[in-house]
């Protein structure tokens, strides 16, 4: 319930700020719930091996989801992607939107999958 208040707040905020299309953490967090159950989400394709990465469709460039610190994270993160895809950060310097063309999904023997998909894949 606490979770629920927090992400409406979130999502609230977020529709106050002109990031329209911009790829953000409520992004991520809404693709996670709607994919829950299908296998296009870390938790579920991680052990199939389908590592967590972002595609940018403008440019084809695809980068693995890092933590800030650069370490490969096991989900979607914004905080480790270039600061060329970054469009704007918080306050403290975190990363709050990415470049609307970026897509979240997975690597997989060096191909780059969609959660639609992953999902596809393992069912």
């Amino acid at each position: 319930m606490v979770m629920q208040a927090i992400f409406e707040a979130e999502i609230a905020i977020e529709q106050n700020k002109p990031l329209v299309g911009c790829l953000t953490k409520t992004t991520l967090r809404r693709q996670t719930i709607a994919f829950r159950g299908t296998g296009g989400i870390s938790e579920e394709n991680g052990s199939c091996g389908f590592i967590p990465a972002f595609q940018d469709t403008e440019t084809g460039a695809v980068y693995r989801a890092r933590f800030a610190d650069g370490r490969p994270a096991p989900m979607h993160l914004l905080d480790g992607l270039p600061s060329s895809v970054v469009v704007k950060r918080d306050e403290s310097g975190k990363v709050a939107a990415i470049k609307s063309s970026l897509i979240a999904g997975f690597i997989r023997c060096g191909r780059f999958y969609t959660r639609e998909q992953a999902a596809a894949a393992l069912n």
